[in-house]
């Protein structure tokens, strides 16, 4: 038998290898750091929440550049018009509009200068270098790779839900409706990891690409945890 017909042999199939994700999400995925953790018992000071918010930002711009790249390893133009929905998600369609713009005014619900948190000139240079890394990471990789560093959204939901009920119950001083963009990615980040599993699922063709997404899968991971890590040491 020829070496690629023993690594097609051992592909995973659709239930093992989102078993795996399963397993490398639950070990890795930010929702285990301990800065959310003390963010959903009610622990952070507003200071430590509005550094969390100030960073987070850059992230968010990360985003659609990131899609961008994407969009443009693909020959197929149904990928494309599928793709694309997600820098209008964040760019919006217009000034004002999308969830770049619901996140600054979250910045400003949580007492932040619009302006400068804009200017992400304040900055932690380790939550750059890390977000930089993940627009490398996908500018770099396969198409197949680059769609399963984004399969972090797969357990987006359960984060965001928690984290309302969490500012609600703890931090009444941010108003709930700038936080529009945590109920906004609810549904859109279960629609989208939907479509990003099942775009890896068939062309992911042979157990070593498989586990190449997931170790794409887990730098993304990697890219989140280290954001917090910035954050936690330079708002204690």
């Amino acid at each position: 038998m020829s070496e690629a017909s023993a690594a097609n042999e051992t592909r995973l199939t659709r239930d093992e290898f989102l078993a795996r994700l399963r397993v490398e999400g639950e070990k890795r995925y930010h929702d285990r750091h301990p800065f959310h953790a003390r963010m959903h018992a009610g622990e952070l000071s507003r200071a430590q929440i509005q550094g969390w918010t100030l960073n987070r930002y850059y992230y968010q711009t990360r985003i659609p550049i990131k899609d961008a790249l994407i969009l443009a390893k693909s020959e197929d133009p149904a990928f494309r018009r599928s793709w694309i929905r997600r820098i209008h998600d964040h760019d919006g369609t217009e000034e004002g509009e999308g969830g770049l713009a619901l996140w600054l005014r979250l910045a400003e619900g949580v007492g932040l200068d619009v302006a400068e948190t804009k200017s992400c000139a304040r900055v932690l240079p380790a939550v750059r270098f890390a977000c930089d890394g993940y627009v490398q990471l996908v500018r770099e990789r396969s198409l197949v790779e680059a769609v399963a560093s984004s399969l972090t959204e797969f357990f987006s939901p359960d984060i965001m839900t928690k984290r309302l009920a969490a500012w609600e119950k703890h931090y009444p001083w941010v108003d709930p409706r700038v936080q529009e963009y945590f109920r906004s990615r609810v549904p859109r980040a279960r629609a989208d990891s939907g479509e990003a599993l099942d775009f890896v699922i068939a062309h992911a063709k042979t157990r070593e690409m498989q586990d190449r997404c997931l170790a794409a899968f887990i730098t993304k991971c990697d890219v989140l945890w280290c954001l917090l890590d910035a954050v936690a040491a330079s708002y204690p």
